[in-house]
């Protein structure tokens, strides 16, 4: 790597650490290219020969809140397996978004304009979050083939978000931080219960 292309990726990583804070910090609704360079200390124009443009960032600092969700739910997994696992990974999922809220909302109530020019390795770093949940599913005995793991693994995920969702941002029906956990626990002991019975939905 030259000399440049080493200023290119230093400067590339002061960027992404300037909006990664500042999403923590005020939300991604708020976040703006100058506020951005000014944390980094750079020039406003220095951004546009890093990255195309503001939303290229933000994918980018979401890149690295997607690998801080991953590792903090592998660590929450490390001595669990099966459904001991599964309520691990909600469990630490809800206090992910509980504690660093702004940075788990912007993952996903951010949207690009054109959804086409969303890379693969973005959508990549989310399948890798179903990839722990069908890990732990495979190792549930249930009446259901492997190919409908990932299936499984999406509504499992999807439900679970409902819940951390609706919890953090509708208290009218979601629930209080004090159950939450349990409350979880409790939804997902009642699918594994139904998938473990043939003829069940």
């Amino acid at each position: 790597m030259g000399r440049r292309e080493e200023k290119r990726e230093a400067l590339r990583e002061a960027l992404i650490t300037a909006a990664t804070g500042l999403i923590e910090a005020v939300g991604h609704a708020h976040l703006t290219a100058r506020d951005v360079t000014s944390a980094a200390g750079c020039a406003l124009g220095s951004l546009y020969t890093a990255f195309a443009d503001l939303d290229d960032l933000i994918l980018h600092a979401n890149a690295r809140t997607l690998t801080m969700l991953r590792e903090d739910l592998e660590r929450a997994t490390a001595a669990t397996e099966g459904a001991a696992s599964l309520r691990a990974l909600a469990r630490a999922y809800a206090r992910f978004a509980r504690q660093r809220n702004h940075l788990w909302s912007a993952l996903f109530i951010y949207a690009m304009e054109d959804l086409e020019r969303i890379p693969a390795w973005y959508v990549n770093g989310h399948h890798a979050l179903l990839t722990l949940v069908a890990g732990a599913l495979a190792e549930i005995p249930l009446d259901e083939p492997a190919e409908a793991l990932e299936a499984r693994a999406r509504s499992y995920f999807a439900a679970v978000h409902g819940v951390v969702a609706m919890s953090l941002h509708s208290p009218f029906v979601g629930h209080p931080e004090a159950v939450l956990e349990a409350e979880i626990d409790a939804l997902l002991d009642t699918l594994i219960a139904g998938l473990r019975q043939p003829g069940t939905v």
